[in-house]
């Protein structure tokens, strides 16, 4: 494993199948709502407020509390600096709504859906925004827990090279990257999303990250 904030050479083309793979290639198109999955990412509040910008939605809200690796960062919450940092890039305070208790990405979807039922909105179609490597995840379930609805992954345009310098960590990234491949085949076993292709390619690459030490975020 490496310490300096580049990918090293010898795992680099794994680390690119399992980017790819976690990315769900949606064009985005307009929706009801734009939903912002909380996580220690504020690119996923800068990804909202340009599409609301551009007209993709009317809507955003924003769900997370906090989880052992956002409490620090985040000290009022995914969801409440989220709302924050969309406001200081223009996007109006009336048009943002919070959830503030949901520490998975079950309970993101759960709870911002009866949020917006409370609310008497109906929705129809979202964009799910999240981390570049959590948009095949988060579309999974939100598929198994929302079936309903069409669903349009998002995330803030960024190559590969680019998010790493922007975490700073790349043995990080890469932990997740591999925590969220193992993710998509356990949560469709334990009945938590709907399953999803597995390529021999991305399994293999998954495998050799395993074997290298990346291991940290396995359940």
């Amino acid at each position: 494993m490496t310490s300096s904030a580049a990918l090293p050479d010898a795992t680099r083309t794994d680390v690119e199948t399992l980017w790819d793979y976690h990315d769900m290639h949606h064009a985005v198109q307009s929706a009801d709502v734009g939903i912002g999955l909380g996580s220690h990412d504020l690119g996923v509040a800068t990804c909202a407020a340009d599409l609301y910008h551009q007209g993709v939605f009317p809507l955003i809200a924003f769900t997370g509390a906090n989880a052992p690796t956002t409490v620090s960062r985040f000290p009022r919450g995914e969801a409440v600096h989220y709302r924050e940092h969309a406001i200081e890039r223009g996007v109006p305070a009336e048009a943002i709504l919070i959830e503030t208790k949901a520490t998975n990405t079950g309970q993101n979807i759960e709870h911002t859906r009866e949020l917006l039922a409370e609310r008497g909105i109906k929705v129809r179609s979202a964009v799910l925004m999240s981390r570049p490597y959590q948009q095949r995840r988060a579309y999974a379930t939100c598929k198994k827990l929302w079936p309903e609805i069409e669903v349009i992954c998002a995330s803030l345009p960024m190559a590969l090279d680019d998010y790493v310098k922007s975490i700073g960590d790349p043995d990080r990234v890469i932990n997740m990257l591999v925590g969220d491949t193992q993710r998509i085949t356990e949560y469709a076993k334990r009945g938590y999303a709907i399953e999803q292709p597995f390529p021999s390619d991305v399994r293999s690459a998954y495998e050799r990250l395993v074997q290298a030490g990346y291991t940290s975020r396995l359940i």
